[in-house]
């Protein structure tokens, strides 16, 4: 078997997630119809992250493999094959080949998502489901504020919808939360080793709306501890989240007594 990874870039606006879905249309159902007419063994696609409806990605990375005989498309053109047959929506950035036990979920490190909001009392047309617009004046100070708290090891069931099966941990460590300002254009950036189900959502909406005024910084804290997500904020829409970045360790180098791969 020969184990290709993807980087995959898409605007979720159209589908109900990444996911193959029972009703409605995934991004990774698309990708699978593209790769099942160059192959026939019709390859799944392993995915570093599970995007909600409508969430948009930059860096989503994915796995697939084939057996040998069916590797007919030259690597250096492999992305532009697939792509030939894409939506526009959706589209492969990157792709190479990955060593026999890589796995683009299991081997991630971590992630950064990223989330847009306009503020301002008109909503920049050019950003339409792009960005989340807040027309109220948002405390920029007080936001900064409470990202810091979110910051370390924290158990984030608060911040997380609660899932129709039993979480073995809602733990996870944050290791960035920052919150840029650029004009009216706020960025929050959020990196972890782990998120869960609208986690992110969830934080960008508390700490919007303690820029509205309606929590202080110092509440976050105490939201986190009562572990109940009835005591957290409001989740952010959808539309202005992207999944930006998946982290992996280095490539391990090899050393004169391995063998390379065939």
């Amino acid at each position: 078997m020969l184990k290709f990874k993807l980087v995959i870039a898409y605007d979720g606006t159209a589908y109900q997630g990444w996911q193959v879905q029972k009703i409605g249309t995934g991004v990774q159902e698309k990708i699978e119809a593209v790769l099942a007419r160059y192959y026939p063994s019709a390859p799944r696609l392993h995915s570093s992250s599970r995007t909600d409806t409508g969430v948009h990605a930059l860096g989503m990375v994915a796995h697939f493999e084939i057996p040998r005989a069916e590797n007919i498309l030259p690597l250096a053109r492999l992305a532009i094959a697939i792509n030939a047959f894409l939506p526009d929506d959706i589209r492969v950035l990157a792709a190479k080949r990955a060593p026999a036990k890589f796995h683009a979920r299991f081997e991630a490190t971590g992630k950064q998502y990223r989330y847009f909001v306009w503020n301002h009392h008109a909503l920049n047309p050019l950003l339409r489901g792009r960005a989340w617009h807040v027309p109220r004046r948002l405390d920029v100070v007080a936001m900064r504020a409470a990202a810091k708290s979110f910051i370390g090891k924290h158990d984030f069931k608060s911040f997380a919808v609660t899932q129709n099966y039993e979480m073995e941990s809602t733990v996870r460590t944050l290791t960035r939360c920052d919150v840029r300002r650029a004009g009216a254009q706020f960025t929050f950036i959020i990196e972890g080793d782990g998120f869960l189900y609208k986690m992110c959502r969830s934080i960008v909406g508390t700490i919007v709306q303690c820029g509205l005024g309606k929590f202080p910084a110092a509440a976050i804290k105490p939201m986190l501890a009562k572990t109940d997500r009835r005591a957290a904020g409001m989740s952010a829409p959808a539309h202005g989240l992207v999944l930006w970045k998946v982290f992996y360790k280095p490539p391990r180098h090899r050393t004169h007594r391995e063998k390379p791969e065939k």
